[in-house]
């Protein structure tokens, strides 16, 4: 995988995978699925400067699960796999087990 670090307060996050099958057993097609607002972090950028110049960097690490804005973010293709960059501000929640 190429070696992709963000800029800034952006994260590289990989979509996960929606439901493809309703408990009833109806399969819902790809065009028809909706897009997942939950993913896990692949890259952090390292955060923004304040007014005075101190650096406040991201509250998440990779591998953390979170919950995104569901219009929020850029989609990119990396080696053939769909990500979203995100601004850490466009994060909803971190999901723990």
């Amino acid at each position: 995988m190429k070696k992709i670090k963000p800029l800034f307060d952006y994260l590289l996050i990989k979509p996960l995978e929606g439901e493809t099958t309703l408990p009833s057993g109806i399969v819902i097609p790809d065009s028809a699925k909706e897009k997942p607002q939950e993913g896990e972090v692949i890259a952090v950028g390292p955060g923004v400067k304040d007014k005075e110049g101190n650096l406040i960097t991201p509250e998440v690490e990779v591998g953390q699960t979170v919950m995104y804005k569901k219009w929020g973010g850029t989609e990119v293709q990396i080696e053939g796999e769909e990500h979203i960059l995100v601004k850490e501000e466009d994060l909803l929640a971190v999901l723990e087990d």
